[in-house]
Formats: structure tokens, C-alpha cells, sequence
């Protein structure tokens, strides 16, 4: 099996540590190792290294290199522009095919926690070897622990198991739901969290290109002639800058019928914002998650990270403080998914040197 790593993201969710030139795949934020390096480590578990292939933007090729001085020049793909997750994985899958028409690919994004490694592989080795048997996109769904509303889910057909390693059709995706819903989903005990994970032949998901997103499929079969060629990056920044933005969700998934989910049960976390990380953190007796020189009186359930200057709080409650670099980020737990809006605001606002 060939492994696309997906590291083009740019992590508004964690600013101000994550920058455009280091963004949150390339952070250290949840272990002393960053996303990346995480996720490349477990891909070394169930891959041949040479199978291995990063794709991400052109500014982060330096900064992944560095970060990965292992991986072969040839295992970079370079993706002009960021264009969401259907371009991306559709270049992943034409270089791939150039190499092996018969290639089995695994797409992964490069900033999820996985740590029951066991159970990660198990679960992809059953994905493989579906989607090497069947004419299927194939998608791995978590059984759900809570209500999340920051995740999209999956309902699959748990009447009819497609497969006997825990395999099933896919009903319909869902988006995120607000909190009722998701109670419902989770009642029902038909619904999985999705993981934005998927293992297909390259073969099977250019052809639901060619069905769905046919312009951006005939743009994806000019660059592929031109791989290998001197041409190649005429061609690719021609054909890439007709390409429009779309997620592999709404281009393909949702619409196609032969998707299939792996009902995964290893232990996963996209860690979506701030307050994820405090959840995966070890904290003290007050419930804080305090890093570097942090002064705390009365300060509870608190997450504080400061590398540079002392911070010191006072009656502080639920609170996000990460101070980076020339910038200072004050947020409640509750909405640390905003802080996306906040970094598209300081664009609008012309506050570059802080992004």
C-alpha cells in the first residue's frame, strides 16, 4: 500500500503558535514530536518507507524537509496552491497510478492523534484489503464516545455488514451537527464520527473524479502525462490554476454509491482546537495545563502556554492563554473553535506580520 500524508493544512484553529511558514502539522503540540513526525512514524508501522509520500504547499517543502530529512525528494509532492482536500488527494492518486496502476493508497491528514497503534493498523489492514477486492471508496469511521458537535459523521447500514471485519455501506454523511442532533446520532447507534481517513485503488477514486468532477479529472490526466517530463511544472501550475476549490466529502463521497466505512475502535482525536489539546493534556490538581513560566493564583481549568515571556493569572477560569512569538491569544474554552474567525478578521485587517 502507498501512504499520502496530507500536510497542506494551515491551522487557524491554533494561532498564534501556528504561522502560514509553521503551521499546526509542523507543532509540538501535543507531544514533545510534532503532528507530522507523529503521523509519519505510525505510517513507518503499516508501510514500506519508500511508500511513504507528503504532500503539502510549495512554502512548506523547506520546513518538511527539515522535519522529515529522511523521506526521498521524490515522496514531496508539491501542490501549487491549497485547494482543499478533492485536488490534493486527486494529484496524491494521478502521481501515484504514473508509478503502480494497480496501487492501493491510504490518505491520512498529518495532524490527527492516533496512539493505540495496534488497533490503527488492524483496522487499515481491513480497509486494504477491501478496497483491493472491491470496486469501493473505502472511509474509516469512529465509534463515537459523546455528542461531539465539532465532528461530521457517517451513517452506515449496521443491519448489513458488507464485509465480516466489521465493514458496512455507507447510508450519508452528516455535517456538524448541533448538540441535539448529535444525541440523536448517538442514540440511534447508526452513526460513526468520520475521520476524513480513506484507502481506495488510485484507479477507483480517479474514476469517481471522472463521474463527479470531470473538469478537474481531465485537468488531473493533462498533468499526469506530464509527470516525469520536463513540462511537469508548466503543465501542473497551467492545469492546477483551472481547478477549483472543493473537499473530497462534497465532490465525491456524498455522492457516490460505493462507499464503504471501516467501523474503527482505535482511540482518535483530530484535535480540532485549544480545548482539544487541554483534553489530551495531563493536568494539576486545579485542572490547569500550564506551559512555561506561569505564575497561577485561584486559576482553574485553565490552559496556559507562554515559551518566551512569565505570565502570571489571577482568578482565572476556563480560559485559553497562548502567548507566541508577537502575539497573545485570550480565549474561552467553550470557543476555541473561533479562533479561525479570528485569524480570518487580523487577514481582513491587514495584520500579516502576525500570521
Amino acid at each position: 500500500m502507498y501512504i499520502m500524508i496530507m500536510a497542506g493544512g494551515v491551522g487557524k484553529r491554533f494561532w498564534p503558535r501556528s504561522r502560514k511558514d509553521r503551521p499546526k502539522q509542523l507543532l509540538d503540540i501535543v507531544s514533545d514530536q510534532s503532528m507530522l513526525r507523529l503521523t509519519y512514524e505510525r505510517m513507518k508501522k503499516i508501510a514500506e518507507e519508500k511508500k511513504i509520500y507528503i504532500i503539502a504547499g510549495q512554502n512548506l517543502a523547506e520546513v518538511i524537509n527539515r522535519e522529515i530529512p529522511e523521506l526521498p525528494e521524490r515522496n514531496l509532492i508539491i501542490e501549487p496552491s491549497g485547494k482543499n482536500t478533492a485536488p490534493c488527494i486527486g494529484l496524491a492518486a494521478t502521481t501515484i497510478i504514473q508509478k503502480d496502476p494497480n496501487a492501493v493508497m491510504g490518505i491520512f491528514p498529518a495532524d490527527h492523534l492516533i496512539t493505540d497503534i495496534r488497533a490503527f493498523k488492524k483496522a487499515v489492514n481491513q480497509g486494504v484489503q477491501f478496497a483491493r477486492d472491491h470496486v469501493a471508496l473505502v472511509t474509516f469511521g469512529i465509534s463515537p464516545t459523546r455528542p461531539a458537535t465539532g465532528y461530521g459523521y457517517i451513517q452506515v447500514n449496521t443491519k448489513e455488514p458488507a464485509h465480516k471485519d466489521n465493514i458496512f455501506k455507507v447510508k450519508t454523511f452528516a455535517e456538524k451537527p448541533n448538540l441535539a442532533t448529535a444525541q440523536r446520532f448517538l442514540a440511534s447507534g447508526e452513526f460513526l464520527w468520520n475521520s476524513g481517513m480513506f484507502i481506495w485503488k488510485a484507479e477507483n477514486i480517479l474514476n469517481a473524479m471522472k463521474l463527479f468532477m470531470p473538469e478537474m479529472y481531465e485537468s488531473l490526466q493533462q498533468i499526469g502525462m506530464a509527470i516525469d517530463s520536463p513540462k511537469y511544472q508548466t503543465v501542473l501550475k497551467k492545469q492546477w490554476a483551472t481547478i477549483h476549490n472543493n473537499s473530497i466529502d462534497y465532490g465525491v463521497m456524498e455522492k457516490a454509491k460505493n462507499v464503504y466505512v471501516v467501523r474503527a475502535n482505535f482511540d482518535w482525536s483530530d484535535v480540532g482546537s485549544w480545548d482539544a489539546v487541554y483534553e489530551l493534556q495531563k493536568k494539576d490538581k486545579n485542572g490547569n495545563v500550564l506551559i512555561g513560566e506561569i505564575v497561577p493564583i485561584d486559576t482553574e481549568n485553565s490552559y496556559i502556554y507562554s515559551r518566551k515571556n512569565l505570565i502570571a493569572a489571577i482568578g482565572v477560569r476556563d480560559l485559553i492563554v497562548i502567548q507566541s512569538k508577537n502575539s497573545l491569544l485570550i480565549v474561552h474554552r467553550n470557543e476555541s473553535e473561533r479562533v479561525k474567525d479570528l485569524v480570518d478578521l487580523l487577514e481582513r485587517k491587514d495584520f500579516s506580520d502576525h500570521l
